[in-house]
């Protein structure tokens, strides 16, 4: 069964597909000018010990990003 989510809401070393990324103007450019757009696989690797930021794998790179902006990406997951 699949679910959608915020990339936020997802555990450690959980995987899923980026489905839509719900931002709009500058930050919803910068958040694709990094690779996470629609269709990619997306793996969160961690969180710093005050849960801000997520460490995320997208492709072959690892990226940090604020809950804030995580809050804007929308993933689905297997449940």
């Amino acid at each position: 069964m699949k679910k959608i989510i915020t990339l936020r809401g997802m555990a450690d070393n959980q995987a899923g597909i980026i489905k839509k990324i719900k931002s709009a103007g500058d930050m919803a450019r910068r958040i694709r000018e990094m690779g996470i757009i629609p269709g990619a696989e997306i793996t969160i690797l961690g969180r710093a010990p005050l849960k801000d930021p997520v460490a995320i794998k997208i492709k072959d790179f690892t990226l940090t990003l604020r809950n804030n902006e995580a809050d804007y990406i929308l993933v689905e997951i297997d449940v």
